[in-house]
């Protein structure tokens, strides 16, 4: 399993956590969304049970254990544009992504 951080988004994870509690960056995914699932992020104190937790660029990023079969290998960047700034999702698993690229859908294939 592997997510791999941008240096502009260890930056902004930095910065965050600095405004906010929270030591662990937590991504994960909810269905829903203009397609099959959305990305969640945030700021967690502790682990929950079942969390794996993996670490890139001095980063501890937690992910439950559903999502974690949906990002593995997942490149998250941030960027800002005129219309603010965002995280940016790469997703080697999304066969299909919405326009503003929070949400995805998989292939309907068993692995």
């Amino acid at each position: 399993m592997s997510i791999n951080l941008t240096q502009t988004a260890v930056e902004e994870i930095r910065r965050m956590q600095r405004q906010q509690s929270g030591i662990f960056f937590r991504l994960g995914i909810q269905p829903g969304g203009c397609k099959e699932f959305y990305y969640t992020l945030a700021l967690h104190e502790s682990a929950q049970p079942g969390d794996r937790c993996y670490e890139s660029q001095g980063i501890s990023i937690l992910v439950d254990e559903t999502s974690a079969f949906y990002i593995n290998g997942l490149q998250l960047d941030y960027a800002e544009d005129l219309m603010g700034g965002g995280f940016r999702f790469d997703n080697p698993n999304a066969v299909q992504t919405c326009s503003c690229g929070l949400s995805f859908t998989v292939s309907n294939c068993s692995t």
